[in-house]
């Protein structure tokens, strides 16, 4: 079924080469394309710990009190730790925090937990070595169920201690079952049910046993979490379990913040950053977090 789209976007995205499956052999073909560069006048440190790679950005002139810890999309099969970096790196810029991005396996060679494993290492790291007073766990799509797979780490295993966590339309549910993700099966997109079964499958193999880690949708307790920002759009995979987990924070009596951005696509304002939408998106993303760091 086709949602309505925003006529902006609509209109951007009728450019764009879009699919209904991924296949193996597509992902090669995408795992080839060069990253975008990375645009910032922020310093810059990269770091090795054990099999992942981390880069620091750090704002010059001032020393920053908070960190952002960012986890990029990919549906857990591509991307980089530079994957839709301008996200944070808006943070660095106008809120003054620290960004510290994670290099992460990628299924299919890395499978079950090995992905919030690392992205957990990463975080222990940051927290160890960046002194900062207050840590936000941040990611987009794949990135953002692994933040928040890592933000109930963090609570579980006794810290680190999390600020806030933001999580753009992020990926929750291994089920792939809601309704949305009904509406987004068999025609072509920019994430579709056929690429969410593909991302999964990759990630979980023929396992019967999921950790509420690796699809937090699963955990049973959404109780003790920090601050929890989400967003996610109406014409979206992840719409229905991004609205639920928001809702069973609500009910776990937590903090959470929920916009569902009407005629929005799945990463719409990582993809089409100056559109009308994806500016308003950005702004109160950025507004929610400037308050919870001050």
């Amino acid at each position: 079924m086709s949602l309505a789209l925003d006529p902006e976007l609509r209109t951007l995205l009728a450019d764009m080469p879009l699919s209904t499956e991924l296949t193996p052999e597509m992902l090669q073909l995408i795992r080839q394309m060069p990253s975008p560069p990375v645009r910032t006048d922020a310093g810059r440190e990269d770091v090795t710990v054990g099999e992942i790679g981390l880069t620091v950005f750090r704002p010059k002139g001032i020393t920053p009190t908070a960190c952002v810890y960012w986890i990029h999309g990919g549906g857990m099969v591509m991307g980089d730790r530079f994957s839709q970096i301008d996200i944070p790196l808006q943070w660095l810029a106008e809120l003054g925090v620290a960004v510290v991005t994670v290099e992460h396996r990628l299924a299919p060679e890395a499978t079950g937990s090995t992905l919030v494993d690392d992205c957990y290492r990463g975080l222990l790291w940051t927290a160890e070595n960046l002194g900062a007073e207050k840590l936000v766990v941040a990611g987009i799509s794949a990135g953002g169920g692994l933040a928040a797979g890592v933000t109930l780490m963090a609570r579980d295993l006794g810290g680190p201690e999390i600020t806030a966590q933001v999580l753009v339309c992020p990926m929750l549910d291994h089920r792939n079952d809601s309704t949305s993700s009904r509406q987004h099966s068999g025609e072509p997109g920019v994430w579709t049910r056929e690429m969410n079964e593909f991302g999964w499958r990759s990630v979980l193999g023929e396992s019967t046993t999921v950790s509420r880690y690796v699809s937090p949708a699963l955990a049973d307790d959404l109780a003790g979490l920090p601050a929890t920002y989400i967003d996610t759009g109406t014409a979206e995979v992840f719409r229905d379990e991004d609205v639920a987990y928001a809702s069973r924070i609500w009910a776990a009596g937590g903090d959470a913040e929920l916009h569902t951005w009407a005629g929005g696509f799945h990463g719409f304002d990582a993809i089409f950053p100056e559109a009308a939408l994806s500016v308003r998106a950005r702004r109160t993303r950025t507004e929610w977090l400037a308050a919870k760091l001050t």
